[in-house]
């Protein structure tokens, strides 16, 4: 039955980041930074994202690595949560 509902669901896109506010309540501000290359020039461009994240309990705090997943709308602009931490800040 488990296995049924697994692959009924859409798989969800997983994303990895830093934490750079925690201010909110059970909402922390994640920024992804990816590094492209330039078409043209080929010098690496770096490139940063925010992303509103669900935070349960208020674990994470400031500089916390940690993994994120897309779920449904949880507010305007809360579409993740997070998963787990995986660095807790030095």
């Amino acid at each position: 039955m488990q296995n049924d509902l697994i692959k009924k669901r859409n798989k969800r896109r997983i994303l990895f980041g830093k934490v750079v506010s925690d201010k909110m309540n059970k909402t922390v501000v994640v920024e992804i930074v990816k590094h492209i290359k330039h078409k043209l020039y080929k010098k690496v461009l770096t490139r940063t994202k925010r992303y509103k994240s669900h935070d349960e309990n208020n674990s994470c705090k400031i500089g916390d690595r940690i993994k994120m997943m897309e779920t449904r709308p949880l507010s305007k602009t809360k579409r993740w949560r997070i998963v787990e931490i995986v660095e807790n800040a030095k």
